[in-house]
């Protein structure tokens, strides 16, 4: 009798106690090419597209969108932004280029092709990282939370919050979408967590540790920036500061 109640409770414990997800697996990364860039530029968003790399930086006076050259890092077309703006992630829907800030509660919609501004729009809380797929931007705010707005009203649609293991994953930061998964930098890691757009729930990390060499290293701040070649299969890395842009490839 006393062995079957000891059975009983231990069944009753084991059915009712909640079994929170696995948390996602680590994966690794090798160098496929390195391209330089700007050290004075804290970057924040970071696109490819057409050959080019665009890109948004920050900072109070030093905010600017930007067209790249990839091979030289030369710094082809240039806008800076008003010293009020803090500028944070970029992405590029259709012909304009769409940049956030941070603490001011706007964003910039620019010609993408003359950088000459079109409109702006408004949105609570924060803004930090930007990215789209075919039917609505993504936008981060710091938090775990990821919010999908309508690419022409910028009304938010829905959002989703951003869990490993059954927790959230907080400071999430510049994003990229990349074969049908939403990559996001967790600012102040050397992570990107790879998340599925319809749950929010991490399908993997890239552990980015040792990519910048401690030579590179001085004066830097934090991996961010996760830029994606569609066409050619090639995804680039880089960080605010760094002197150096990453082409990886996951492994």
């Amino acid at each position: 009798m006393w062995l079957r109640l000891v059975v009983l409770s231990l069944m009753t414990s084991c059915f009712g106690a909640e079994v929170q997800p696995a948390k996602a697996a680590r994966a690794s990364y090798s160098v496929v090419g390195v391209f330089p860039h700007d050290r004075a530029a804290f970057t924040q968003g970071f696109e490819y597209l057409d050959g080019f790399f665009y890109e948004g930086t920050g900072l109070n006076g030093k905010s600017s969108i930007r067209k790249v050259k990839v091979e030289t890092g030369e710094v082809l077309q240039r806008r800076n932004v008003d010293d009020e703006y803090f500028g944070e992630g970029i992405t590029i829907w259709k012909g304009d280029l769409i940049e956030l800030t941070w603490q001011s509660k706007v964003a910039f919609v620019y010609d993408r092709a003359t950088f000459a501004p079109k409109r702006t729009f408004s949105y609570p809380g924060e803004g930090w990282g930007l990215t789209h797929d075919d039917t609505a931007l993504i936008m981060s705010d710091g938090s775990a939370s990821l919010r999908f707005l309508d690419p022409v009203s910028f009304a938010e649609r829905r959002r989703v919050t951003v869990t490993d293991g059954g927790m959230p994953v907080q400071r999430l930061n510049e994003l990229e979408y990349v074969k049908g998964q939403i990559y996001a930098n967790v600012w102040q890691t050397n992570l990107i967590a790879r998340i599925a757009p319809e749950t929010g729930r991490v399908l993997g990390w890239i552990d980015l540790t040792g990519l910048l060499p401690a030579a590179d290293s001085a004066g830097v701040d934090f991996l961010n920036g996760i830029a994606y070649d569609a066409a050619h299969d090639r995804l680039f890395v880089t960080g605010k500061l760094w002197p150096k842009v990453f082409e990886i490839k996951i492994r």
